[in-house]
C-alpha cells in the first residue's frame, strides 16, 4: 500500500465527523390502572402520557407497567423494571402497601424511587436504609390531617368519629389525624373498613350512635363513597371530610349528590384555576390544568394527575444534576448520583407545591402544598 493512498485515507477518516451516542434515561413506572385503585392508577397514566421526551436535555424511555392494585405483583413489576429493562428510577406505586412492599428492590438494586402513594411511612424514618432510596410525590398525611383539624375547629366542632381503610392508608391516617386532634377535638368512634367491601352499614350505625358532629372517612378512590352514602342512608346529618386520596372523577361520579358539600385537603392543583392569585404555586398548577384538560377535558385535572406530572418535573431536574457528575444513564453510579441530586431538589415548583427535599424529608412540601377543598355542583373547587 502506498504512502500517498494511506495520507489520503488518513485525509477521509479525519474529514468524517464522530457522532456520540446521546445517553437515553429509563424510567420505570408501576400504576395501579386496574384492581380497586384504578380510579387513581388512570389519572396518573394520563399524566405520563403527557411526560416529555426528555429528562434533563437527554432522550428519555418510559416502561410503564399495571399492577391490578395488588402488592406482589407490583414488586415483581419492580424487579422486572430493575432487572431487565435496567431503569434509571422507578415512579410509582399508587398504594402505600406496594410502595413499602418495593422498598428492598430499592436496596437490592440500588434504584430511587418517587412514590405516588401518601402515607409517609414509605420515607419514613430515613434511618431505614431501604428508605434511602425512597422519595414521594403526595404531602404527607401528617401536612394534610393539620389542614383538616384546623378547618375543624375554625367551624367549632368538637366530636369527630373516624372510619378508614383498614391498611396501612388507615392506619397512617388514625395516627396523624389524632396526634393532630389532641385535646382540642374529641374522637368519639374509631371503625375500619376494606378496600373491597359491599356494606359497611354496622361501622356507619356505631358512628352514629355516638353521636359526633364530624365523620372523617379516611379512604382513597372509589371505595371512599361507600361509607359516606352510608351514613347519609342511616341519617346521619353532620359534617362529612374525606381525605385529599378521594380527588378523582369517579369518585364524583359515584358518589353523586351524597358526597355534595364535602371537605376535604387538597393539592392547589386540583383547584387550580380558583387560587387566589398570589399563591405562589398558581402559575404552574394553571399551567399544567390547561395542558392536561386540553387533552382530557374540562374540569378532569386531580391530585393524582398532577402528583405524576410534578414526578417528571422532579426527574427532570434531578436528571440534569446528575448528568453533571459525569455518571452515564443505565450504570449504578447514575442512580446514585440521581437519588443524590432528587435529594438535594431545591425550591422546585410542581403543581401541587413547592418541594424542598433534603437528607431529613424526602418527601419535601409544606403548607403551600395544601388547601381545603369542597365539592361543589359534582366537582372540585377551593373551600379557602
Amino acid at each position: 500500500m502506498s504512502a500517498a493512498f494511506l495520507r489520503c485515507a488518513c485525509a477521509i477518516a479525519l474529514a468524517v465527523p464522530v457522532f456520540t451516542a446521546q445517553a437515553e434515561v429509563v424510567i420505570g413506572v408501576d400504576v395501579s390502572t386496574t384492581g380497586p385503585a384504578a380510579a387513581i392508577g388512570i389519572q396518573t397514566n394520563n399524566a405520563i402520557r403527557l411526560w416529555p421526551a426528555t429528562l434533563g436535555g437527554e432522550p428519555a424511555r418510559y416502561v410503564v407497567l399495571d399492577d391490578g392494585t395488588d402488592v406482589s405483583r407490583a414488586v415483581k413489576n419492580m424487579r422486572k423494571l430493575t432487572s431487565e429493562d435496567k431503569v434509571d428510577a422507578i415512579v410509582g406505586p399508587n398504594t402505600t402497601a406496594a410502595a413499602l412492599a418495593g422498598l428492598d428492590v430499592l436496596a437490592e438494586t440500588g434504584t430511587p424511587m418517587i412514590a405516588l402513594a401518601a402515607s409517609s411511612v414509605i420515607v419514613e424514618p430515613l434511618s431505614d436504609p431501604k428508605r434511602a432510596w425512597a422519595f414521594k410525590m403526595p404531602q404527607n398525611d401528617s401536612l394534610m390531617a393539620t389542614a383538616l383539624v384546623e378547618d375543624m375547629k375554625k367551624k367549632g366542632l368538637k366530636n369527630v368519629a373516624f372510619i378508614g381503610f383498614a391498611d396501612s392508608y388507615g392506619d397512617s391516617w388514625w395516627k396523624e389525624f389524632s396526634a393532630a386532634a389532641g385535646d382540642d377535638l374529641k374522637i368519639v368512634a374509631q371503625e375500619r373498613f376494606q378496600r373491597t367491601d359491599a356494606s359497611v352499614v354496622g361501622q356507619a350505625l356505631k358512628i352514629i350512635a355516638a353521636h359526633p358532629d364530624a365523620v372523617l372517612i379516611a379512604g382513597a378512590g372509589t371505595p371512599s363513597a361507600l361509607p359516606q352514602k352510608t351514613l347519609l342512608e342511616r341519617g346521619y346529618t353532620g359534617a362529612i371530610y374525606q381525605t385529599h386520596g378521594i380527588a378523582t372523577l369517579e369518585f364524583l361520579q359515584i358518589g353523586g349528590a351524597d358526597v355534595e358539600g364535602t371537605l376535604f385537603p387538597t393539592g392547589p392543583g386540583v383547584v387550580a384555576r380558583e387560587l387566589p392569585d398570589g399563591n405562589p404555586v398558581k402559575p404552574v398548577a394553571v399551567a399544567f390544568a390547561d395542558k392536561y384538560e386540553a387533552q382530557y377535558g374540562k374540569n378532569t385535572m386531580t391530585q393524582f394527575a398532577g402528583d405524576a406530572y410534578g414526578a417528571w418535573m422532579l426527574l427532570d431536574s434531578a436528571v440534569a444534576r446528575a448528568l453533571m457528575t459525569g455518571a452515564k444513564p443505565g450504570t449504578p453510579a447514575f442512580r446514585a448520583a440521581l437519588r443524590d441530586a432528587i435529594e438535594d431538589t431545591r425550591d422546585l415548583v410542581v403543581p401541587n407545591g413547592v418541594l424542598n427535599i433534603s437528607k431529613e424529608d424526602h418527601q419535601g412540601f409544606d403548607e403551600r402544598a395544601r388547601v381545603m377543598g369542597v365539592i361543589r355542583n359534582g366537582r372540585f373547587s377551593y373551600a379557602q
